[in-house]
This record gives C-alpha cells, structure tokens and sequence, in this order.
C-alpha cells in the first residue's frame, strides 16, 4: 500500500460520497460499533447533519476503484456550538477567526502508516480559505498515538469538550491552515 498510487478526490455534495463514508467508518470503528455514539446509525446521524453545514467538503483517497480513508470539514460561525460546547471556553482570538473544523479523518488499516492521512489532510486544507483549523479527538484513541499525530501536524490542544453525554470527552485542538 504505497501513497504514491492513491489519487485524492474531492467532494461537495454529501449523497454522491454518502455510502463510501459510510463503508469507510464501519470498517474502521468495526471494533466500536457496539458502543452507542459509534455505531452506524449514530455516524449516519452526525454525517447527515454535517453534510447540510455550510462549507461541507470532503476528500477521500482511492486506490482504483477502493476507497482508502477519507476527511471532511465545514466552516465554523463565531456562534457555531463548536466553540459553544469548550471547556474552558477559548478567546474570542479564536473563535473570530475563520475556521474550519476537521469533523472526521479515517484511514483504512493497511494504509495507516504510510503517510496517506496527512496527504488526505493536506490537500483538503490546501484550497481551504479560512485561517485556522480545529479539531475533536480522543485523547485515548490508540493509546494516545492519534493525539501525537496531530501534535506532530502541529495541533495544539486549546481546551475540550464532550458533544454528547454517552460519548468520550475530547481534546479541542487547533492550528493554522
């Protein structure tokens, strides 16, 4: 599984990419699916209400014809619940200034490890006009090596919140696009 033959496609419009979204999750949170806030019908939930803010895109990876991984974004309001729901809450610094928010990145097993998230990530970003970009992960999730990751992308945690009451509470991260 090489980086090199993967090629990036973006996407605007949430039902052309739904079911591809969709496989990609369930088979990477195949583990979770059991726990209410990962299971299929709760992504569903949290895809359909993403899809429909404003600034959607997203840009999955193929190799031929198989989805490999895939990240989504939206443009965040100063008002968004994004900045609502931080504990503590941020500055207006950051909250004024145009964001995005990376609402999801999955990459498939055999190609994690290969560098094809962050190419994902970054084309995604590269044609982004906001300023910053900010980010929820769980500071546990792989033993803590996915919050490294970002770290080394060079996010910085600036606060956290818990989105829904069954779900972890997650670190509010943020960087400049």
């Amino acid at each position: 599984m090489t980086n090199e033959i993967i090629e990036l496609r973006h996407a605007t419009d949430i039902d052309s990419v739904w079911s591809t979204l969709i496989e990609v999750y369930a088979e990477v949170r195949a583990d979770q699916l059991h726990q209410p806030h990962y299971s299929v019908e709760r992504y569903g939930e949290r895809l359909a209400r993403h899809g429909s803010e404003p600034g959607w895109e997203a840009v999955i990876g193929f190799e031929g014809d198989s989805p490999v991984g895939y990240a989504y974004v939206n443009t965040l309001a100063t008002d968004d619940r994004w900045w609502q729901r931080m504990s503590p809450p941020l500055a207006e610094a950051y909250t004024n200034t145009p964001t995005v928010a990376l609402k999801e990145i999955m990459l498939r097993v055999p190609w994690r490890g290969s560098g094809t998230s962050k190419r994902i990530h970054d084309e995604l970003l590269s044609i982004r006009q906001e300023r910053q970009v900010s980010l929820l992960v769980n500071p546990l999730a792989g033993n803590g090596k996915v919050k490294a990751l970002y770290e080394a992308w060079g996010y910085e945690q600036v606060s956290q919140q818990q989105p829904t009451p069954d779900g972890p509470v997650l670190a509010a991260m943020l960087r400049s696009v």
